[in-house]
């Protein structure tokens, strides 16, 4: 039925009838849920693009729509992966007092 629906009918009201709400709040629901994507796909990207080890990672950003949740995966969790921790310098043997 959603399918028959979408060949015939305007996505908006589609959205609408079935959310409950009206054509003008699907539409404002539609684009807080784009630019959230947008903002994450863009920060990812942007992390993925410095880092030259993650060229796979940019590609799979660049191309996969998950309303941000792969992206926020990636900046979080895959891009800190790779990371070394810094390690501390040793002190060095302080002298003796005589």
């Amino acid at each position: 039925m959603v399918l028959e629906d979408l060949a015939t009918g305007n996505v908006y009201e589609i959205i609408s009838s079935y959310l409950g709400v009206s054509v003008g709040t699907a539409m404002v629901i539609l684009a807080v849920i784009s630019i959230w994507a947008l903002i994450w796909k863009g920060f990812a990207l942007w992390k993925a693009a410095a880092n030259k080890k993650s060229v796979t990672w940019f590609i799979i950003l660049l191309v996969v729509n998950t309303v941000g949740i792969l992206e926020i995966l990636y900046i979080y969790v895959f891009s800190e992966m790779g990371r070394k921790k810094k390690i501390m310098p040793e002190k060095s043997p302080s002298k003796k007092k005589k």
